[in-house]
């Protein structure tokens, strides 16, 4: 039984369009989004080209999700649009490696968010930072064990105020146009534009937009995923693509070069030099709320994504189990105790620098899923599909595997050959879980 059938059988609360929409916005925007612009300062303008090659890409990979979510409605997301066109192994073997790199992020943010608290409540350093971490992980995933909807909630709670420090960097950097409009020419970037600079700044920028498939992933609970799924895809994408253009722009032209890649906290040096000093306390605890919410968001994903992979079989029938809220309890637990045992390698001094490493192997270990979500729709559109057989899809598609092709030059040699490696640790459990099958299939009496 599909995702989908298994949801309405059970008569489960459903995750709606602003749910879904929170989900994508959240998740794209993390807590990177508060460095970025320092990140970007080096390359001047050419992080602006370089936006909008990531900003093609990102919006061509939601443009692929909402194709997919209308032609394959009942397919329960990414991993049935996979099987249902590439076969089980491309599909097993992408959303496995994106199930690991969820669970490996949240453990990422859960240390994150401790740092930035502390920033903000001083008072809060005399705790533990390593239980401080694992207190707010199992915080989020004991909010996901309420129930979707409960989660849900939060998640467009934590949107909504991740976004309060960024519509004021927008309205500080409208007000100063109005008023000082020479402020914004008064230290241009001095650093020249040529393709070095724009690639360098692209793979910088591009992994910022991971997280355009968030409302597709929990396609099994979402309220007409053919009509839902598309619309949230693609104004969730949008929104936070405009979000990271205006306030990465607004630090480059407001600030010096080099104090601006100097700083680690360019939003508090902005809103400190145009606005109010002291600042960045407040700052700080909105960067913790970013992260939370992007916690939040991943938690009740990796949760849906490992009920769809167990559902399918190719994760232990266990883990598929659920209670009369719909909530997959035991996959939640597990997941969350994945995610406890790597905050618990990141506070190891010994292992600071590899934990570091699974971050961006983390991140890279994103892109199977989407390289083969768009071959996918390659896939639909050569069987003429009635969804999927313009041109348009066909184009959408073809860019998304360009770049996905660029993400994995700009994640770096390292990065990529372990997220290979990584795939390939799933074959296992893949053949073992296949021997299971048959040897159910041969028991059964005929």
């Amino acid at each position: 039984m599909s995702g989908g059938a298994t949801a309405a059988a059970h008569g489960e609360r459903k995750i709606g369009f602003w749910t879904c929409t929170a989900l994508v916005i959240g998740n794209v925007i993390g807590m990177g989004i508060f460095v970025l612009p320092a990140a970007l300062a080096p390359y001047g303008f050419n992080a602006l080209i370089g936006w909008a090659v990531v900003l093609a890409g990102a919006l061509a990979l939601a443009r692929v999700f909402s194709i997919l979510a209308r032609a394959l409605p009942d397919a329960g997301g990414p991993y049935g649009y996979i099987r249902h066109t590439l076969g089980d192994l491309p599909a097993y073997l992408s959303l496995w490696a994106y199930w690991v790199s969820v669970w490996i992020t949240n453990a990422a943010l859960a240390t994150g968010v401790v740092g930035y608290l502390v920033a903000a409540f001083p008072a809060l350093g005399a705790l533990p930072p390593m239980w401080f971490a694992q207190g707010l992980l199992w915080t989020l995933v004991a909010i996901n064990l309420c129930g979707v909807r409960t989660g849900g909630g939060v998640q467009i709670l934590t949107t909504a105020l991740k976004l309060l420090p960024m519509l004021a960097i927008a309205l500080l950097g409208g007000w100063l146009l109005l008023t000082s409009p020479a402020s914004y020419t008064a230290h241009l970037p001095a650093t020249p534009i040529n393709l070095g600079g724009v690639t360098a700044a692209t793979s910088i920028a591009l992994f910022a937009m991971l997280g355009v498939e968030s409302a597709s992933v929990p396609a099994a609970r979402v309220d007409e995923p053919a009509r839902t799924i598309p619309r949230a895809t693609m104004i969730g994408t949008a929104l936070a693509a405009l979000v990271y253009v205006v306030v990465s722009a607004i630090p480059l032209l407001l600030i010096r070069q080099p104090e601006l890649a100097a700083t680690s906290a360019p939003f508090a040096l902005v809103m400190d030099r145009f606005a109010a000093a002291g600042s960045g306390r407040w700052l700080a605890l909105f960067v913790a709320i970013s992260g939370l919410g992007a916690l939040n968001g991943w938690t009740l994903l990796v949760g849906e994504l490992t009920r769809t992979m167990a559902d399918h079989g190719v994760l232990p029938a266990v883990l598929a189990r659920h209670d009369r809220r719909g909530t997959p309890t035991l996959s939640l637990l597990v997941t969350g105790a994945l995610s406890a045992a790597m905050i618990a390698m990141s506070y190891s001094k010994s292992l600071v620098s590899a934990f570091t490493f699974l971050t961006l192997l983390g991140t890279a270990a994103n892109l199977p899923l989407y390289l083969c979500c768009a071959l996918a729709l390659m896939v639909l559109w050569r069987r003429r599909h009635e969804v999927c057989a313009s041109q348009g899809a066909l184009l959408a598609a073809l860019v998304c595997v360009l770049f996905v092709a660029f993400a994995f030059v700009g994640a770096g040699r390292g990065p990529f050959l372990c997220a290979i490696g990584l795939v390939a640790a799933g074959l296992p459990l893949y053949a073992l879980m296949r021997l299971r099958r048959r040897a159910v299939a041969g028991a059964m009496p005929e």
